[in-house]
């Protein structure tokens, strides 16, 4: 069986692979100081839970946009998987020609992503990532990644009101009837669902217009549903789109792991 991470800013995304069916995940939150055993017995137990036997792991690969955090997770694979894991990085064949001016600097989610949205809706194709920051990307028809647009996440949105004005409170995230609305929290609130729908719409019409054509458009991420139920460009929404996209390139990469 293939276990994939994907490491964010704000959690891990953990899942289980039975040939092409994802068959457990699980979420936590990436902590930058924890240790290689800290993780192994954190994994270890989510396993035992699910009933899955670590020995019937075969194989790893791991996404990460937090460098800190690659060496722990590396170390943990190496002595309590007894497995090498492929890291998503410069030399892995992901069957896309990436046009970023400086592709070091591209996410390996962002790449992850694009690899799983070509795979699985065909181009041209946007994907949008609603994660700690929000991920726009285009793909053409013919497996070119041409770049994106990175915007604030709505969480950080959200956060910065609450820690940068005086008497604005922290809210949850959750989508208000009306836009006009009659107190602070449902005011915020309504600032932020519609106004990231709004957001989202008008990037998607201008990377169409760029594109010069029309593209499907998924939308993934913890918040994609709350945003998307509001969006009339969004076609789409894939919670599964990265771990997906793991699969996909350990596919492709699977000589590395031997």
């Amino acid at each position: 069986m293939l276990l994939g991470f994907d490491i964010g800013n704000t959690n891990i995304v953990m899942g289980i692979f039975d040939g092409n069916k994802l068959i457990h995940s699980w979420r936590f939150s990436t902590d930058r100081d924890k240790s290689s055993d800290e993780y192994g017995l954190l994994i270890n137990d989510m396993l035992e839970w699910s009933d899955i036997s670590s020995g019937s792991i075969d194989s790893v690969i791991i996404s990460s946009v937090v460098p800190p955090v690659n060496h722990a997770l590396f170390s943990m694979c190496i002595k309590y998987l007894r497995i090498q894991p492929i890291i998503i990085g410069p030399g892995i064949k992901t069957g896309l020609n990436i046009k970023y001016d400086n592709p070091k600097e591209l996410g390996a989610d962002r790449i992850v992503d694009a690899v799983a949205a070509y795979d699985i809706y065909g181009g041209p194709v946007i994907v949008i990532d609603f994660g700690t920051a929000t991920n726009f990307s285009a793909i053409t028809e013919d497996a070119v990644y041409l770049g994106g647009a990175i915007a604030p996440g709505i969480g950080i949105s959200a956060d910065a009101l609450f820690l940068r004005t005086a008497k604005l409170p922290k809210i949850e995230l959750e989508k208000p009837d009306f836009v006009i609305a009659r107190n602070t929290v449902t005011g915020m609130q309504a600032g932020i669902i519609y106004g990231y729908a709004g957001l989202t719409d008008y990037i998607v019409r201008k990377m169409k217009k760029e594109l010069k054509k029309d593209a499907f458009v998924v939308a993934t991420g913890g918040l994609a549903r709350l945003i998307s139920d509001e969006s009339k460009e969004v076609n789409e929404v894939d919670s599964l789109l990265t771990m997906e996209g793991l699969r996909i390139i350990f596919e492709k990469n699977k000589d590395l792991a031997k």
